[in-house]
């Protein structure tokens, strides 16, 4: 819940010459709703892609203060987050409510950046993997893998300063792969895993060294289009 409308159309303005020659990544930002319609204008032709912060389970109805998934599309998204874990964490979503999401933003055409993530209780309790296979099985029932992305958060390591070791992010992602194929087959090899929980321009570097982190969903560190580019432009030399 950052930026207002100008806000937002600063940050485009100065992020946008910032990423305009890269196009072996995918760049994604996902403003607040008031802002969507209007950024979008500003990313049209450009390589930066749209998404929605969240959206309802339902395409239109009596459900006041909810934005619906083709409400989204209209808008300029093509991709969505869905199952955020201050979505879970504040607004009590289960893997039940996620699901649903889930399937009425496929169905509406969008690309799915599913979050998954367990608390400092639950890892310290060693049942870290017990809640990670939960989210995957209940959040991706009748999930189809196209245009799946999957989001490792641990909730301990989000605007708390924490990271997850390289190591730690590995074995995590090591496992929620293994737990796709399980589902997916020979097709969860595609989808793209990113790591989530306060990560910087400082700590990119060892997190995409992991063979299977793909990319990472920037929180604090995306806010400031300097610190964002920095983050997109790890592995290129041109930080």
């Amino acid at each position: 819940m950052n930026k207002t409308i100008p806000e937002a159309l600063d940050f485009v303005q100065a992020f946008l010459p910032s990423v305009a020659g890269i196009h072996d990544a995918d760049i994604v930002i996902a403003p607040p709703f008031t802002a969507l319609f209007a950024v979008a204008e500003r990313l049209t032709g450009t390589n930066v892609k749209l998404a929605a912060q969240n959206v309802f389970y339902e395409g239109r109805g009596a459900f006041t203060g909810e934005v619906s998934p083709l409400m989204a599309k209209d808008a300029g998204c093509t991709c969505v987050i869905i199952g955020h874990s201050e979505r879970r964490q504040y607004f009590h979503e289960t893997d039940e409510i996620v699901n649903k999401k889930l399937q009425i933003s496929q169905k509406a055409g969008l690309q799915i950046i599913l979050c998954i993530g367990e608390s400092l209780n639950v890892r310290e309790a060693g049942k870290t993997y017990d809640v990670l296979g939960s989210q995957i099985l209940n959040g991706l029932k009748d999930i189809s893998a196209r245009n799946l992305v999957i989001a490792y958060e641990p909730i301990w390591a989000i605007g708390t300063g924490k990271t997850a070791t390289p190591e730690q992010a590995q074995e995590a992602h090591n496992y929620i792969r293994s737990s796709l194929r399980k589902i997916y087959r020979d097709a969860a090899d595609s989808i793209q895993l990113l790591y989530g929980g306060s990560v910087t321009p400082e700590n990119i570097d060892s997190l995409m060294a992991c063979p299977d982190v793909d990319g990472a969903l920037v929180g604090g560190a995306s806010l400031k289009p300097d610190s964002f580019e920095k983050i997109i432009k790890f592995k290129r030399g041109m930080q």
